[in-house]
């Protein structure tokens, strides 16, 4: 079981709260994260991803164990606090402009 935290618009979009879960039988990456997520959840499909190239969208980061984890390749593994549960996996809207 994966915890995702996501950010208050994408809840109020999927209608859930602050944290939902997600199961896994693969490796804990982030493509199986949110391939996961997107599938119980249809609506946030293209939300957070692009619909043809798969790529973050620009204005959502991911975070884990207090790393940023929004440039790291799709299929690197996610930290072992994040596959056990212990730690939530984190979308959070990132902000433009100074």
């Amino acid at each position: 079981m994966i915890r995702v935290v996501l950010p208050e618009t994408l809840r109020v979009l999927a209608r859930t709260g602050r944290e939902v879960t997600v199961d896994l039988e693969v490796p804990a990456t982030q493509r199986a994260v949110l391939d996961a997520l997107e599938a119980d959840y249809p609506v946030l499909r293209g939300t957070i991803r692009d619909h043809a190239t798969r790529r973050r969208r620009a204005y959502l980061r991911f975070f884990a164990c207090g790393r940023d984890l929004s440039h790291e390749p799709p299929d690197a593994l996610l930290p072992e606090e994040v596959a056990t549960g212990r730690e939530a996996f984190m979308v959070v809207g990132a902000m433009a402009g100074g």
